[in-house]
């Protein structure tokens, strides 16, 4: 999915909403545990609840890649059942040197058929260019996250006062562009959305931390959306594990519902 379809989708739906699929075997309602893929039952479920309401979907790859192989195939069942025209990231954070990077990027946008992955920058630009030299696909870099522990290095200045993040994004910009780069700037850390602004004004921004980790979708708006939104922000949690009991997509669509509706009337405001 390039950039265009990506805004059209926004418009469309007045939504930029993305799921995680976080899914974990241990928390998902216990009447699915005795079919014969209950990981896929679960997420086919959230999908068919949710997926008039977000514009993208994504797996984290570690609930997945625990479980061995049958998480993989869980996976993949749940990367064909996605509708086409929903953005799917892989939450994977890999970052290597780059013959390694490469061939991470080739099981995510080959094997997997991804249109989007995550990557760690502190191996510099040998661990992230690999990943751009394929087509209609996006590299999502992490800058500023939402865990406690990111500002162990985040906020580190440099001799001239520079903070780290702000380098990682002055630096890694040049090597992509707005139409295959985005960042993850989680939902906490809302008002350092005015100066990443200043580095990187037409990137997506993928802002994790809504919900379960307390961030507000007003103040990431009010200093991080754009004139072409360059918002996802992601829920997990607070969406799939919304119920528990037989209608836990139900509830699980009631609270995508909840967040989609302030988005458009956040997105009307906004003009888009």
């Amino acid at each position: 999915m390039n950039k265009t379809q990506l805004i059209s989708q926004i418009k469309q739906k007045q939504s930029f909403l993305c799921i995680g699929l976080d899914t974990d075997i241990k928390k998902i309602p216990k009447h699915l545990l005795s079919l014969d893929d209950p990981v896929f039952e679960f997420n086919k479920e959230i999908i068919d609840a949710t997926k008039d309401l977000c514009v993208a979907y994504k797996p984290n790859i570690a609930f997945y890649e625990s479980m061995g192989v049958s998480g993989w195939e869980s996976l993949r069942r749940t990367l064909d059942y996605i509708p086409e025209d929903i953005l799917v990231i892989a939450d994977a954070k890999r970052g290597d040197i780059g013959n390694t990077s490469r061939m991470y990027a080739k099981t995510f946008f080959e094997q997997l058929d991804f249109d989007a992955v995550t990557v760690a920058p502190y191996m510099g630009s040998d661990s992230v260019i690999p990943f751009l030299e394929f087509s209609n696909r996006w590299v999502i870099v992490l800058a500023l996250t939402s865990n406690e522990g990111g500002l162990d290095f985040q906020n580190i200045e440099d001799k001239n006062g520079k903070q780290l993040f702000k380098n990682i994004l002055e630096t890694s910009k040049k090597w992509g562009t707005d139409e295959n780069m985005m960042y993850v700037v989680g939902a906490t850390r809302a008002k350092q959305f005015s100066e990443i602004r200043k580095i990187i004004p037409n990137h997506f921004i993928l802002v994790p931390g809504i919900g379960a980790q307390g961030g507000n979708i007003k103040d990431v708006v009010k200093y991080g959306m754009n004139e072409e939104c360059g918002l996802l922000l992601n829920s997990s949690r607070g969406i799939i594990y919304a119920g528990t009991g037989i209608d836990f997509a139900e509830r699980s669509k009631e609270k995508a519902q909840i967040l989609q509706q302030e988005m458009a009337f956040l997105l009307s405001e906004k003009g888009i």
